[in-house]
């Protein structure tokens, strides 16, 4: 592959995307990816997130692989490069659907340096061969698109996520570039330490999205909300998404949609392939105008008159609640967003998030065979001696590596550490660190119930979850056109926001925003508190740590 010349940034944007100007954080992210910075770019749905990668591999010699979760994401992304008016080099893709000649024909090409773009999803580096193959030419650049998914999706169906940094390194630590649309804090922390970052930039740009009109509508039974919903959404202004909490009550809220007029189709992952296809392609040609759906729905999907995004449940977290109300308004006209909340659907978060708990002596149990083993093995001949499900056996092992328990060959076979710490110590650590991680996800709810029942500004609760602090009031969400919301800048502060603390029960923590007469903190143990501040100061509970 020719060297390529270094030329500036604005430049590379006109001339190979045709841009006449980038957008906020874009510039940033692409000069920090040139310095041969790790970096972390946490910008909007609809900023460019793949410009970044496609200008910054325009110049830089070498290869470029991406990361991405999904087929029709990767399609979508092969399509937009091999445009006309698109100038950044060939790409192409190795995923489950091509053959075994397809496949070797594309590596023939990686080696001889003749693809620029290489698109996989983190399972296909359990092949044994591909990071044989990827070693033949290692990537100057490693991306990945949607990094949320490390934290979402890594510690349950989709283990691999979370060997990505051991890929990496086998690569020889390749300039890394991680993307997503919402990251909070914490997810930030550990996606940048998933993928072993050395010394990373963070670029944060443009979480206000201020054509969005955010709302939340109360109500005390489920039988009251359902005849309520059914209403409004026949008011609302179509084309729209509704995003519910299971399988079940896609069929059935679609059915009762279709029954009262609205065109409507229901969307999850337990649907066949072709029949979700069917579904998306339904929606994007407004033949449906709703699109009844589960969180499987919607990464990837650029749609831009989406008038409305209503949940019909309350989300896990504010960091799905934003990537998902981002799918409306892209076009930039006035959109919807309205959560129908009742506090009984918390029980129904909370009853998920406290699912697929670890056993120590299933911990055990599987450290030991591993011991028993006369070389490296694969999880999957694993998994026939064990009676663990594969992605179960594939978290444990991850938390062995952690705990340097097992090891992880590039292949993805793993094998005894020579020198392992004492195995009943170690599942205590592993059962800590699932403990650990389940009450922040469960802090991180109360962070969403937080939003569902605050009385201020809602566009300024948001903002502050990711780190954006402001003291404005929008004057457009629900609150602030009721007048509920006030302004409040002359409260105590006596707690710089992002300065470390300590309190008597919970360790150490970070101060992430005021919230009237309360303040909040991510805690590193046991993640989000929200603390009446006069309590705090009268019983000393915090103390600063320097």
């Amino acid at each position: 592959m020719a060297r390529k010349r270094p030329v500036s940034i604005q430049q590379l944007a006109q001339t190979h995307l045709g841009y006449d100007d980038l957008r906020p954080g874009q510039e940033a992210a692409i000069a920090s990816v040139l310095q041969h910075c790790d970096t972390l770019a946490v910008m909007p749905t609809g900023s460019g997130k793949s410009a970044i990668y496609q200008l910054a591999a325009a110049n830089i010699p070498g290869s470029t692989i991406v990361v991405s979760p999904l087929l029709a994401l990767q399609k979508n992304q092969v399509d937009s490069i091999a445009q006309d008016d698109i100038d950044v080099g060939y790409a192409a893709v190795v995923n489950s659907t091509i053959t075994g000649c397809e496949r070797a024909k594309i590596f023939d090409r990686w080696r001889n340096g003749e693809i620029e773009f290489l698109f996989l999803a983190p399972e296909q580096f359990n092949n044994a061969d591909m990071i044989e193959h990827l070693q033949a030419a290692p990537p100057s650049l490693f991306v990945i698109d949607e990094a949320h998914c490390i934290s979402e999706w890594g510690h349950s169906f989709r283990p691999d996520y979370l060997r990505l940094g051991t890929v990496i390194e086998a690569l020889g630590h390749p300039t890394t570039l991680a993307l997503t649309a919402t990251a909070s804090p914490p997810v930030r922390e550990e996606i940048m330490q998933r993928l072993g970052m050395k010394n990373p930039r963070i670029i944060v740009k443009g979480f206000d999205r201020p054509n969005l009109r955010l709302a939340v509508e109360n109500y005390d039974d489920e039988d009251e909300k359902r005849e309520i919903f059914l209403k409004r959404i026949q008011q609302l202004t179509k084309p729209g998404i509704v995003y519910v909490a299971t399988r079940k009550i896609t069929e059935s809220l679609a059915a009762a949609l279709n029954e009262v007029g609205v065109q409507a189709i229901a969307y999850h992952a337990g649907l066949k392939t072709k029949e979700r296809e069917q579904a998306q392609n339904a929606f994007m040609s407004d033949e449906a105008e709703v699109i009844v759906a589960t969180t499987a729905f919607g990464m990837g999907v650029d749609k831009p008159n989406v008038r409305f995004v209503l949940h019909y449940h309350i989300s896990d977290s504010i960091d799905s609640y934003y990537q998902e109300i981002g799918r409306a308004g892209r076009d930039g006209d006035s959109a919807n967003i309205i959560l129908f909340y009742t506090p009984d659907d918390l029980n129904l978060r909370k009853f998920f998030s406290g699912g697929g708990k670890l056993d120590a002596e299933k911990v055990i149990e599987l450290a030991k065979i591993v011991r028993q083993q006369s070389e490296p093995i694969h999880p999957k001949a694993l998994k026939p001696l064990t009676d663990l499900s594969q992605s179960k056996l594939k978290c444990i092992l991850n938390q062995l590596e952690l705990v340097n328990v097992v090891k992880t060959l590039p292949t993805g076979e793993v094998f005894a550490n020579d020198n392992p710490p004492d195995l009943e110590q170690a599942a205590q650590e592993v059962l800590h660190a699932q403990e650990r991680k389940t009450k922040v996800e469960r802090s991180r709810l109360e962070m969403m119930r937080g939003y569902a029942e605050v009385q201020d500004c809602r566009r300024k609760y948001l903002l502050n979850y990711f780190g954006d602090p402001r003291e404005e009031l929008c004057g457009y969400c629900d609150n602030c056109n009721s007048g509920i919301a006030t302004q409040q800048n002359d409260r105590r502060k006596p707690y710089k926001l992002n300065s470390r603390i300590l309190h008597k029960s919970w360790g150490e923590g970070t101060v992430m925003r005021y919230e009237g007469d309360k303040i909040v903190i991510l805690f590193d143990e046991v993640g989000y508190k929200t603390i009446s501040l006069e309590a705090a100061l009268l019983r000393g509970l915090l103390q600063r740590v320097e």
